[in-house]
């Protein structure tokens, strides 16, 4: 294993751990970062961002481990 493959599977673990953060926190970082009315649209859509960044994570390990 090079430094580059490390330096990207530490960069997968960093953007899974952001991902899984705004999965289960979505509702406490849309009353911190939003004032607007409708939570429940933006707790959705961070949860949605969040799945799309924890996957993006998962397959950079994987693909630096295979």
């Amino acid at each position: 294993m090079n430094i580059v493959q490390a330096v990207l599977i530490l960069i997968g673990l960093i953007l899974d751990i952001f991902g899984v953060i705004m999965i289960y926190d979505a509702r406490l970082l849309t009353k911190k970062w939003f004032s607007f009315g409708d939570q429940n649209e933006a707790s959705l859509g961070l949860k949605l961002l969040g799945f799309i960044v924890a996957i993006i994570g998962a397959l950079l390990i994987f693909f630096q481990i295979k």
